[in-house]
């Protein structure tokens, strides 16, 4: 996504909110695994690109949501083109069934990797 001006974690924001807009910043980062402050970095770079908007929950005003702005949405469209392009690419000679194994595998992994750090007590923040 680099040529259109957007990092791999940045990417992971819009790709998220693209599903789940409006999110609690909080909620956003847990999901999303990321602390915080990373989060909060990532997302203040991304409004002041004018790509996605703050704005205060209706009921707890100290809570921020984060929002698609009409730009994040264009780039999301942008973005999503892309990205099956190049998965399209990356996974050219699997079948249907080879694919969704290979995702079934891949899902188990991140399971195993999260699992291993909780026992170990590691913070989002932190590598494995």
């Amino acid at each position: 996504m680099r040529p259109l001006g957007v990092t791999r974690s940045q990417w992971w924001v819009l790709a998220h909110l693209s599903r789940h807009d409006g999110m609690v910043q909080t909620e956003l980062a847990n999901r999303l695994e990321l602390g915080k402050a990373a989060l909060g970095g990532l997302v203040d770079r991304l409004e002041s690109a004018g790509i996605v908007e703050r704005r205060a929950d209706e009921i707890d005003r100290r809570a921020k949501r984060v929002y698609l702005s009409a730009k994040g949405a264009r780039l999301i469209a942008e973005m999503r083109e892309r990205s099956n392009q190049m998965s399209d690419r990356i996974l050219s000679g699997l079948t249907r069934d080879a694919r969704r194994q290979l995702a079934e595998m891949l899902a188990l992994v991140k399971r195993n990797l999260v699992a291993i750090r909780e026992e170990a007590g590691w913070r989002d923040d932190e590598d494995i």
